[in-house]
């Protein structure tokens, strides 16, 4: 080979050698590139939660216990989930648009807490099959669609325990909201807790036909105090009752919340419910691909959901302790509150001697027991 030959060759070679290393390289560029990811690839979006409330959140009852059990969800999940909430809801057919209007806005696990937006609720639902749908108080389910509930008529025996001990006329007065029989086995609960501390009570009802009505209640409290009541109960959502009870100097409960703070002197207590738990088991089978439909679940004293609290200084010890008590027989099983003997206020027999009324008789008392005067709306016993 001659040198200008040799030389050619050489500078070939060369360029050969630049130009398979550029490519390398640019290989490599490219591999780095697509090895290099945005920051939030892979994040995984929140889980969107709704709940639809019936009352203001700053109702100090109702609402506001549910309200803190969407705020226990936040605090125990952090940035996995994002809450929101629609409150003032109406029981009728804007339940069902503003429910289903949060489905439509992309929530993935929806709470409607009052027993009025079930039917609402089963509208919707076929038409969402992706999203999760639970209801309060209720007894009808779907594929998508189960319902929750608690043992408020514990919190409210316990309430008349110490109603019972402390009334001084032997006359209670309850202002309750609608005829279900959530409500009427709370007044009933409430009476036989009193009844077993003081078999002489009698029971007065008002009805104000709605959850929150602040003037309503007040007139209802003012009515049955006007009556003989020194001591008031309530199935109603805010402390009007209680604060009524304050003005006139008698004494009353707090519901669903602690309401101390709404009438400090008048208050002997307050059944409350922590609906905290639930909502945390819920959402948790939801994050995890283990949520399931179709089913029901109570929870009462037992699962954490029903407690009573902030019990007067001048409630006497003994009957603190007998609270204790039925707060651990009611945990481990040992007390059942509707266990018979229990009479309607007619005289007929409901449980006979030793007979423990189960979750199905529970969910259907449509009936005043002995002690509580006149009759329950829509029905035809006395």
């Amino acid at each position: 080979m001659n040198d200008l030959l040799k030389s050619r060759w050489i500078q070939s070679a060369a360029v050969l050698t630049l130009a398979v290393s550029a490519l390398v390289a640019c290989g490599k560029k490219d591999e780095e590139k697509k090895d290099v990811q945005p920051a939030d690839a892979g994040k995984t979006e929140p889980l969107k939660i709704a709940f639809a409330y019936v009352g203001p959140v700053g109702d100090g009852g109702w609402t506001f216990a549910h309200d803190n059990g969407r705020k226990a969800l936040e605090k125990e999940f952090g940035n996995k989930i994002a809450t929101s909430f629609v409150e003032n809801v109406p029981e009728s057919a804007d339940a069902e648009r503003v429910i289903r209007d949060l489905a439509t806005q992309g929530n993935k696990l929806i709470f409607g807490t009052t027993f009025g937006y079930m039917e609402p609720m089963l509208k919707v639902v076929p038409d969402f099959k992706d999203v999760k749908f639970e209801h309060a108080t209720g007894y009808k389910q779907a594929e998508n669609m189960r319902t929750y509930d608690s043992r408020t008529y514990e919190g409210a025996y316990m309430a008349g325990v110490i109603a019972g001990k402390m009334t001084k006329s032997n006359t209670l007065g309850v202002v309750a909201s609608v005829p279900i029989p959530e409500v009427i086995r709370n007044i009933n609960s409430f009476t036989l807790g009193a009844q077993s501390s003081n078999p002489k009570i009698k029971t007065k009802v008002v009805w104000v036909n709605e959850w929150f009505n602040p003037p309503k209640e007040t007139e209802a409290a003012t009515s049955l105090i006007n009556a003989g009541a020194d001591i008031l109960f309530q199935n109603t959502d805010s402390p009007a009752v209680l604060k009524t009870a304050e003005s006139k100097g008698k004494r009353a409960f707090g519901w669903d919340s602690d309401m101390t703070a709404y009438g400090p002197k008048a208050h002997l207590a307050s059944s409350i419910i922590n609906w905290g738990p639930y909502y945390i088991k819920a959402t948790k089978e939801a994050l995890d691909g283990k949520w399931q439909g179709g089913g029901h679940s109570w929870w009462g004293v037992k699962e954490g959901a029903i407690d009573i609290v902030s019990i007067a200084a001048d409630v006497p010890p003994e009957t603190k302790a007998k609270i204790d008590e039925i707060k651990k027989g009611l945990s481990d099983g040992s007390f059942a509150i509707w266990k018979g003997p229990v009479v309607d206020n007619s005289g007929k027999t409901i449980l006979k001697a030793d007979e423990v009324g189960d979750d199905k008789f529970l969910s259907g008392v449509n009936f005043f027991v002995k002690g509580v005067e006149g009759k329950v709306p829509g029905s035809d016993k006395k």
